[in-house]
């Protein structure tokens, strides 16, 4: 998952101060925003009306939006990454298809084990990638696992999570939309409703019960990466809408890396 998703919403905070002391903006209802993960820039949509001519344009209104978006990262295709011969497969490769094992209980030994060294390799592609997530399927291990670090800083290291066998046991009712991206699908992006907290079971490296509840930015992480260990990808949860305005792109995918993908 991208990490233009994380940083829109510190972006996306800033210009709602801006809005709230700008005459321009009556204090209406918030509606909700579409905060992007991919290289489309974010758009927030607000009732409004001008209440007099000293007032701001909507030309620098956009400006102001443009300018708070304009340093957030992109993620990027690093190709080989030092360390790992581990790569991102791209759409439409049939591992990001496949059916994802389970990992048994014998496997997860902590530290030195096999699965911990896949672990710390899919973080250094993750974070290669510019990315906050990583599941195992992205590179082509169709088992169930996933890594994520929500800042999507490699210095921030004890904020890395790896989650083994992971299970979602409850969604909460109240949903939300914001714009994801994927590695797998470079270039693209498109709105997506998940819900707004999950309570997750979970093994860690050792073979340990985990139990959590995740809100916000981490629970729209963790369902994005829990849907590629169920075969899922972000593109099948996109409108009628957002699937027509990505089809041309994944049409060039196809042309690109072939019905087999690329690793």
């Amino acid at each position: 998952m991208h990490l233009r998703s994380y940083t829109a919403p510190m972006a996306t905070t800033a210009l709602w101060t801006i809005l709230r002391h700008t005459a321009a903006f009556a204090p209406v209802a918030r509606q909700p925003a579409c905060l992007s993960c991919s290289s489309q820039p974010s758009t927030i949509r607000a009732a409004h009306s001008l209440s007099r001519p000293t007032t701001p344009s909507a030309a620098s209104f956009r400006s102001s939006i443009t300018s708070l978006f304009s340093a957030v990262e992109e993620e990027v295709d690093p190709g080989v990454v030092e360390g790992t011969d581990l790569r991102v497969l791209k759409y439409p490769h049939p591992a990001l298809r496949a059916s994802n094992d389970e990992i048994p209980a014998e496997d997860l030994t902590g530290p030195g084990s096999d699965i911990s060294k896949i672990a710390k390799e899919m973080f250094l592609v993750m974070y290669a990638t510019k990315g906050v997530g990583l599941a195992a399927p992205q590179v082509g291990i169709n088992k169930r696992l996933m890594v994520y670090n929500d800042t999507g800083d490699a210095k921030k290291w004890m904020r890395e999570t790896v989650m083994v066998n992971p299970k979602i046991v409850e969604y909460s009712e109240a949903k939300d939309v914001e714009e994801e991206g994927c590695l797998s699908f470079p270039g693209m992006g498109g709105e997506v409703e998940r819900s707004k907290w999950i309570k997750v079971e979970a093994q860690n490296l050792k073979g340990k019960k985990i139990k959590k509840k995740y809100k916000g930015w981490e629970a729209r992480i963790f369902q994005h990466e829990y849907d590629h260990l169920d075969g899922t990808v972000y593109i099948d949860r996109l409108t009628e809408d957002g699937r027509k305005e990505v089809q041309p792109k994944l049409d060039d995918l196809v042309t690109t890396f072939g019905e087999g993908g690329e690793i």
